[in-house]
């Protein structure tokens, strides 16, 4: 590969590396073409690129980002990157369920917003809710408050009522 070349892939993937909120970094050597275009597609479905890169390129293009250190020890051998633009646990999902049925595929690392996780974390990666989830779940636990509120309102309103009230009648 040319050194323009390199220095172009260098750029696309620390554009990507900014863009992504989940980074998750496979191992995919044993995998068949069959298999590997089964996995981009199972990426594609869930809304996550994945490309494979070198490592020396992918470690030119961490050196920009904060926590890069923390990923440098996963790339060794074959490595593949799954970006999650929208939902950063989108890639921990794919990687989970694709994993189960092709042992080829092994999770190294992943970051997530700047927090690092390990290949012993992928099963609690991805059994956690999407950001629509736990937005949801956040709008149903305010609701649920909000419709408490105007009893608590309504006596705290009364209350102060009755203090202003109080002191009108001491001042005169």
């Amino acid at each position: 590969m040319k050194r323009e070349k390199k220095e172009q892939v260098v750029s696309e993937v620390s554009e990507k590396l900014r863009r992504s909120q989940g980074i998750y970094l496979t191992e995919f050597q044993g995998l068949s073409v069959a298999m590997m275009a089964e996995l981009r597609n199972e990426f594609r479905k869930a809304g996550v690129e994945y490309r494979v890169v070198k490592n020396t390129l992918i470690k030119k293009a961490l050196s920009d980002m904060e926590g890069a250190d923390k990923l440098a020890p996963a790339l060794k051998s074959t490595t593949g990157v799954a970006f999650g633009y929208d939902d950063p646990i989108a890639p921990a999902r794919v990687i989970s369920k694709f994993g189960k049925t092709n042992e080829a595929l092994k999770f190294k690392m992943a970051a997530i917003d700047g927090v690092v996780f390990g290949s012993d974390k992928l099963p609690a990666l991805s059994e956690m809710l999407t950001k629509t989830e736990n937005i949801g779940r956040a709008a149903g636990m305010i609701n649920t408050v909000v419709a408490s509120v105007p009893m608590v309102v309504n006596a705290v309103m009364r209350d102060l009522v009755n203090v202003v009230d109080q002191v009108g009648k001491q001042k005169q």
